[in-house]
């Protein structure tokens, strides 16, 4: 019997991967719903590929032009229907991949209708962590994680006994400017800003990679998904990124996962756990990846780590708040409106002046996300 799936964010850079394996896994995978947040064109060609039960569209007037084209298929809009799709009947497994706080509420809605989550979106427990870990906890729902960084992790942590845990060692590439200097640094463009050294991932993801915000990101994803104290997890520049990440035990054992940086390995993992299937990669070359170089990152001039860790300890809605401006400013570095390094340096200002809040209920972590946006918008 084949795993049905439904993927929210089927047109960005996880979901093309995701249909990817579904495609090589056909035997295995069946994707029941789709959803997307406007690219249509894309999406009609995965409908008829695909072929699933219900399709949504964040943007109704996209979902109506869209269900012109295919007037055979169950298409719904808005938010309401990415909700739809994230609690579609007869799926087993959710893959949450749609980008930033709007794929909170869908998220929430698969939780609370006891779905698998495949979750590919860190912002979700970057800003709802607080909320979102409960609610798993109450539905009693897994959350396999998607990340490479993450996916590493729940691999090594495999029946261990979370009380063994000495640290969590993230790896990072350490972005296209790990070596330049500060004057250097002022100087940066888009254009070279959006060159990931070893990914090809998304535009946001991948300033944020330049900028560390990205570790940053997935170290308050790693401390709801592993529940590890925030002084437990570390970043480690491994500008390869054969090793994914790393864990440390409290006799000293290391385990590390590693394998070519691709992110369909992650991907897959998360949606046939806890099978493992044929992969579509070449076997590993231990020969030709000989070479393993590990640094301390630098958060003198990559600011954003530290701010990160910063908004963690702070709690509350802080990370939230902290995400998304971060979001909002690499939006406007994207349209030149600021420099690379005015993302670190008015992010940190709006922190500094937020007034931070204990509420973490859903409503009010959206009025946060909200609030944020604005204030980085005016700065």
């Amino acid at each position: 019997m084949r795993k049905k799936i439904s993927l929210l964010g089927s047109t960005g850079s996880i979901g093309k991967n995701v249909l990817k394996i579904a495609s090589h896994l056909k035997n295995k995978i069946e994707i029941v719903a789709l959803a997307a947040r406007e690219n249509i064109d894309l999406l009609e060609q995965q409908a008829l590929e695909f072929s699933p039960k219900l399709i949504a569209v964040f943007d109704k007037a996209k979902a109506l032009e869209l269900k012109k084209r295919l007037p055979h298929m169950h298409i719904v809009g808005g938010m309401e229907g990415l909700c739809e799709a994230a609690a579609y009947h007869s799926a087993e497994t959710v893959v949450a991949a749609i980008v930033g706080a709007a794929g909170l509420m869908p998220t929430a809605v698969a939780i609370e209708a006891g779905k698998t989550i495949a979750l590919a979106n860190k912002e979700v427990l970057v800003a709802g962590g607080a909320y979102i870990m409960p609610l798993a906890k109450k539905h009693g729902v897994a959350l396999i994680p998607v990340d490479s960084e993450h996916n590493a992790i729940f691999q090594c942590l495999h029946r261990e006994n979370p009380n063994a845990i000495h640290r969590l060692l993230l790896t990072s590439s350490g972005g296209p400017f790990r070596e330049w200097e500060t004057e250097r640094l002022k100087q940066v463009t888009v254009e070279q800003a959006l060159k990931h050294p070893n990914f090809s991932m998304g535009a946001k993801v991948t300033i944020d990679s330049s900028t560390l915000m990205n570790k940053g990101l997935e170290v308050i994803e790693a401390y709801w998904l592993f529940g590890v104290k925030p002084n437990q997890i570390e970043v480690i520049v491994h500008p390869q990124q054969k090793i994914h990440s790393m864990v440390e035990f409290i006799d000293g054992t290391i385990m590390a996962q590693m394998c070519e940086p691709d992110m369909v390995i992650p991907i897959q993992y998360a949606m046939t756990y806890p099978e493992r299937h044929q992969g579509v990669l070449k076997p590993y070359d231990f020969v030709k990846n000989s070479r393993l170089d590990f640094y301390q990152p630098d958060t003198a001039k990559f600011r954003c780590l530290d701010l990160a860790y910063a908004a963690l300890q702070g709690g509350g809605t802080l990370p939230c708040y902290m995400n998304a401006a971060n979001e909002i400013l690499v939006s406007r570095f994207l349209k030149r409106e600021i420099d690379w390094f005015g993302i670190s340096e008015k992010l940190e200002k709006l922190m500094h002046s937020y007034q931070n809040s204990l509420d973490v209920s859903l409503e009010h972590i959206l009025e946060v996300d909200q609030l944020a946006r604005e204030d980085a918008q005016s700065i």
